[in-house]
């Protein structure tokens, strides 16, 4: 069967998603200001052995609005809210970008709900970057004007990032970014309010690093990353040399491959220590 969509009812208001295949749960976590239609090119290729759900996370997407400030432990709340709508005790969770730092936060503030992590692109969010970021992001940030102007201001921002040519992306990110109620900015402002050094070593899942050699944003934190998670029961790393802040649409075969195959050699391991 193909993709189907669903709305979830839960204290967050009801939560949109695109789901496909059986088997293990396999939950995924957009970017900001991005929706499950990140995962479009994805999705398919991990459903041929699991049961993939990408959500539009709360405040995105076709998704309840989240007021803000907002906070990556909101966005993770809501989405454990998600897997007990859909009756899912446990589940695989990836998280791409602002996904990333959700998906960690989810298993460790749910540790017994994520069977093992797949961080794709994650930011390192300390002090350091905490501080940089005190007057907002770099990208995803204009102001609406009547001529129309912040449209090409949010495509000049990303277009630097993406492969080229990537028109057909960006066109699918300002759809996302325009949504009705969705802020482009103040997920990265939740992501820099996020302390996740005092989190990371509570991780105990398996976990899988993604880079993308052509993203200055994130590719520099895999060695932190994988120095930090001291807890963690497997700690994997896999580097896409060409890969830019789209990884997840224009690397979508092989980042399914490494996925599928990290979920299967940790099958026999990825249960909650």
């Amino acid at each position: 069967m193909g993709i189907r969509f669903g709305y979830a009812d839960t204290a967050f208001g009801q939560l949109h998603y695109a789901e496909q295949g059986t088997g293990p749960a396999l939950l995924l976590l957009h970017q900001t200001p991005r929706s499950w239609d990140e995962f479009r090119e994805l999705l398919p290729l991990l459903a041929t052995d699991h049961r993939v759900i990408a959500m539009d996370m709360v405040g995105f997407g076709a998704s309840a609005a989240l007021p803000a400030p907002q906070t990556i432990e909101a966005f993770a709340a809501a989405a454990r809210a998600l897997l007990d709508a859909l009756e899912i005790p446990v589940a695989a969770v990836l998280g791409h970008h602002t996904g990333a730092a959700v998906a960690l936060e989810m298993a460790v503030a749910y540790r017994e709900r994520v069977a093992a992590l797949i961080l794709s692109s994650c930011p390192w969010a300390d002090a350091d970057y905490r501080a940089a970021h005190t007057d907002g992001p770099a990208v995803d940030r204009a102001e609406r004007t009547p001529d129309g102007g912040h449209l090409h201001t949010l495509w000049e921002q990303r277009r630097p990032y993406y492969p080229q040519p990537g028109t057909d992306l960006l066109d699918r990110f300002l759809h996302d970014a325009l949504a009705f109620g969705v802020d482009p900015a103040e997920g990265h402002r939740a992501c820099a309010r996020y302390r996740m050094e005092d989190r990371i070593a509570a991780v105990r899942a398996p976990v899988l690093l993604l880079g993308a050699g052509a993203d200055p944003f994130s590719i520099r934190n895999l060695p932190v990353l994988r120095a930090r998670l001291t807890g963690a029961a497997v700690v994997d790393e896999v580097v896409f040399a060409d890969g830019t802040v789209a990884l997840i649409e224009r690397e979508a075969v092989p980042v399914a491959a490494a996925v599928r195959r990290f979920l299967r050699e940790n099958a026999t391991m990825n249960r909650v220590r």
